[in-house]
């Protein structure tokens, strides 16, 4: 599996929330199922993120299970990266003792959701408790209303990264202004003196070396210039 996000935790506004919930409910209401869901990782856990209001729905937000080797349907959806359809897991060998027959959720369809950049986010599929091998009129409506939930990802994601980017501008512009600025210099000891802050009980006088690493991101190294470097030298003979 790819690298897990820690999107992951990608923070999703309340405003996205309550359009994907209006989603899971109008995909089982026309699909008439119990359940459909969008599941997400989060650390080492699968868990339901938003599950449709549907009756006899048994899944609840913020059921989790550890995703490696849970044996889910949706963790072979994430692995793979690609659709899962299951009709019938009662009559199929390889899903008939599968963690969702105990919820009597014997068949199921499930679609990858990933991240802008290729990562895994999590699912979104339907589960039901009779055999269905659901339309390809079904499977469009939950890629399309996939299709929805990548893309409100990515102006999430873009939006994070914009604001970032915002940020360090902001903190560089700052540093220009403090580096532009009258610097007051003691002509006795070189000590700087830093009015920022001192309301607060912080500034006063810093060394050099002390006010560049507080007040930009440069790094202090410490060497000689050349006349102190004679001096140097000298008072060593």
């Amino acid at each position: 599996m790819k690298e897990n996000l820690q999107n992951q935790l990608v923070e999703i506004e309340q405003d996205v929330l309550t359009k994907w919930q209006d989603i899971v409910d109008i995909i089982a209401e026309l699909i008439d199922i119990p359940a459909a869901l969008i599941m997400r990782l989060v650390e080492s856990d699968i868990e339901v993120f938003v599950s449709s209001k549907s009756e006899d729905n048994p899944y609840r937000p913020r059921d989790h299970e550890h995703f490696l080797g849970s044996g889910l349907y949706c963790e072979t959806v994430i692995n793979t990266n690609d659709k899962l359809l299951v009709p019938n897991a009662l009559t199929d060998e390889k899903w008939k003792n599968n963690p969702d027959i105990k919820l009597n959720m014997i068949s199921y369809l499930g679609f990858p959701i990933t991240l802008p950049d290729g990562r895994p986010f999590g699912t979104i599929c339907v589960l039901d408790n009779k055999e269905n091998a659901y339309s390809e009129t079904y499977e469009n409506l939950i890629k399309s209303f996939r299709e929805i939930i990548q893309s409100h990802l990515a102006l999430i994601y873009m939006n994070t990264i914009l604001g970032e980017k915002n940020k360090s501008l902001s903190d560089y512009i700052a540093e220009i202004k403090i580096l532009r600025g009258i610097v007051p210099i003691c002509c006795v000891c070189g000590l700087i003196r830093d009015d920022t802050g001192v309301e607060h009980g912080k500034g006063g006088w810093l060394k050099a070396d002390k006010f560049v690493i507080e007040k930009t991101d440069a790094h202090v190294s410490h060497t000689y210039c050349p006349i102190c470097y004679e001096k140097a030298m000298e008072d060593d003979t």
